[in-house]
């Protein structure tokens, strides 16, 4: 028989899980059910058929979906009065495939004639660099953070404590890494291996990327990675940013590059405020974060840690 303190840890792990079971049922209506998105119907600050004008997106918190943004991409690229691009990031990464198909995005935009020009605010590490290397051009302020090329996995173990409480998982499964990364029992050396493999693999992919879009050999760019992170100084100096600046200056740029005479109108996608926000007070930068980690927390990320 359990022990009274026992007991008492057990009912109190229960009421945590309940709790925390009940929040993300709620959440999980109100995102998923209509409540946590705006209108429907994307709205833009100016004209996008005529004029010369500057698309701007805005980048930031953690990366954890692309589709936002790469609609904003594909609505500037088909619009005849952007005639370039001004992406203001600050962020530290996130989910590696979301972070790689935003730089996809971004190339394909920039290989079409038009300028994309990245601004990089307090923080573009990680993804939020690697998304930056689709640009024709990278802009940094002296002090902003950038850099930490790496991978990073991370998962927690509650093994030790589910043993001291009398509780336990049971899995069936059909592969012997079926479910590496479980929280629910001890990690073994082979599982270690496997996941290693995962990492590698993924951090190979952001050197050959640096490599290719920054005229760097990847040796060169592994002697710059190890997960380091580098002021915009630092950064111009090694080679992984262009030019000093600021969002004006990047601004300032991106209408010389596309012949634009004078000072540039800019086009922002103008943010609606759903019912979720308005009833919490909680703003879509909290929100997007949220939904996806209902659905899908990513488990290999892009990330500056911490």
């Amino acid at each position: 028989m359990a022990s009274g303190s026992g007991k008492s840890a057990l009912l109190i792990i229960l009421g945590i899980f309940s709790g925390g079971v009940l929040i993300v049922i709620v959440l999980l209506f109100l995102a998923f059910w209509g409540f946590g998105s705006g209108s429907s119907d994307e709205e833009y600050s100016g004209t996008l058929s005529s004029g010369d004008k500057i698309g701007v997106i805005d980048i930031s918190g953690e990366i954890t979906a692309s589709e936002d943004i790469i609609r904003q991409i594909e609505t500037y690229a088909g619009s005849g009065g952007i005639r370039g691009l001004v992406v203001r990031v600050n962020s530290p990464g996130g989910a590696v495939a979301p972070s790689q198909e935003i730089y996809f995005s971004l190339r394909k935009f920039r290989e079409s004639g038009k300028p994309v020009i990245i601004s990089m605010g307090s923080v573009a590490a990680s993804g939020g660099y690697y998304l930056s290397l689709g640009a024709s051009h990278i802009f940094a302020a002296p002090g902003s953070i950038t850099g930490s090329i790496g991978v990073i996995l991370q998962y927690p173990q509650f093994k030790n404590l589910m043993d001291k409480v009398g509780v336990e998982m049971v899995t069936v499964k059909t592969g012997r890494y079926k479910d590496a990364g479980s929280p629910f029992r001890e990690k073994t050396p082979e599982d270690l291996a496997y996941l290693q493999g995962l990492i590698d693999d993924t951090y190979d992919q952001f050197l050959e990327t640096v490599s290719e879009e920054r005229g760097i050999s990847v040796d060169s760019v592994q002697s710059l990675a190890e997960g380091r992170v580098y002021t915009g100084r630092q950064a111009v100096s090694a080679g992984l940013v262009d030019t000093l600046g600021t969002f004006s200056d990047a601004v300032g740029y991106a209408a010389k590059l596309a012949g634009i005479t004078g000072k540039p109108e800019l086009v922002r996608k103008v943010r609606t405020v759903s019912l979720l926000e308005k009833l919490t007070g909680a703003d879509s930068e909290m929100i997007g974060p949220v939904r996806e980690l209902v659905a899908s927390k990513p488990l290999v990320q892009y990330r500056m840690y911490p």
